[in-house]
């Protein structure tokens, strides 16, 4: 039977860990809370900006469309990962990371592939290849548009200067607290539709001062928000993901203290026993 003080110390012990996850559960809720209102409430906007965006790209012609729409071969190809800077959430990060090693040996296989990371956790992981052009992890921890557009604007350059063909984004797509879908999303080119979907979704808008200039002013913007929008989702992934996490680790906790209290009361009462029949067989033998 173990011994009953070193019981008493793995009670202790899993006790003050239990306390540790449930207190990182209650502070993950809190700013998941913030971060979920944050992603629910620009997801539309965004997502209808792109729409209209892909709509006015399919409806040019030629040369006058965006220089960010340009179909250019794909040799070269930066991938965007986003991950976190802290673990303890699940498998946040790693979803993240298989995902963009997936896309080098099969998307992107005989292709040059270079990373951008943004969280230190992708960057670890990713620093081992050796193809890291540039990595960002400040950004998380005061996450604002100004900083994210900084960010778009040096990937967008990247494109235009042709340095890179194509430009994904790798990051945690934020469902519930419990559910995060890891998504490979395209930054650039960006995605027009078909001239055969556009022409039975065909929409009668008017445009001033007309569709070239809009394209030019906005689609700047619609990127800087897709960014913007990818970061925000990981932010809110990564509270929830956390948040889970932490909840079964509270879980497991508390089952593995039930257990060695029983344990612990076992050996106490066997204890207990073992003395009652020394004391018993003691007096026996002086009464003999």
């Amino acid at each position: 039977m173990a011994n009953l003080k070193d019981i008493r110390s793995r009670i202790n012990s899993v006790s003050s860990t239990m306390q540790i996850t449930n207190a990182m559960k209650m502070v993950s809720a809190a700013k998941l809370k913030r971060a979920q209102d944050a992603i629910t409430a620009m997801r539309p906007y965004s997502e209808k900006l792109t729409e209209l965006l892909q709509d006015l790209s399919a409806s040019m012609e030629g040369e006058s469309g965006s220089a960010f729409a340009k179909q250019r071969k794909v040799k070269k190809v930066l991938v965007v990962l986003i991950t976190s800077n802290r673990g303890l959430a699940g498998a946040f990060n790693s979803n993240a990371i298989r995902r963009v090693k997936e896309l080098a040996d099969s998307k992107y296989l005989g292709k040059e592939i270079d990373y951008f990371t943004i969280g230190k956790k992708g960057h670890d992981a990713m620093s081992k290849t050796g193809y890291i052009i540039q990595n960002d992890n400040e950004i998380l921890e005061q996450l604002n548009f100004k900083d994210a557009s900084k960010i778009a604007e040096y990937l967008m350059g990247l494109f235009i200067d042709g340095t890179y063909d194509k430009i994904d984004l790798v990051y945690n797509s934020f469902r519930n607290a419990a559910t995060q879908v890891v998504l490979t999303e395209r930054f650039l080119p960006i995605a027009t539709k078909s001239s055969e979907l556009s022409k039975e979704v065909e929409l009668d808008y008017i445009y001033e001062p007309g569709k070239e200039e809009i394209i030019k002013e906005l689609i700047p913007k619609s990127l800087k928000t897709q960014f913007y929008k990818a970061l925000r989702d990981s932010v809110a992934s990564e509270h929830g993901a956390r948040m889970t996490a932490m909840h079964k680790a509270t879980d497991n906790a508390e089952e593995i203290r039930d257990d060695l209290v029983l344990q612990y009361n076992k050996a106490r009462q066997a204890a207990i026993t073992a003395e009652i029949l020394e004391i018993v067989g003691g007096a026996e033998a002086l009464a003999s």
